[in-house]
């Protein structure tokens, strides 16, 4: 496997794993709505989320289309392999 390749998988995996904790932290927040620790650790994924989807599309190009994301020239959605083709 290519190093470049390594660093997809190795990224898109961190931000997987990252997402799911702010999925199931915020379910718990939905009956927890005054735990002020869950909702510091809440916004510290959020912002751990933000920082790897960025440094992802640096390198590799939009995670999503629709305007949610940026793309460089030229046009990088139509690339391949979509992060939901992993």
């Amino acid at each position: 496997m290519q190093e470049n390749e390594k660093k997809y998988y190795e990224l898109l995996h961190e931000l997987q794993e990252t997402d799911f904790i702010i999925v199931e932290l915020n379910l718990y927040l939905d009956t927890h709505p005054n735990d002020q620790a869950a909702i510091a650790q809440y916004n510290e994924y959020v912002q751990k989320s933000m920082h790897l989807k960025k440094q992802f599309e640096c390198l590799f190009g939009p995670l999503t289309s629709f305007g949610y994301s940026l793309s460089p020239t030229p046009f990088m959605w139509k690339d391949q392999p979509w992060p939901w083709q992993v």
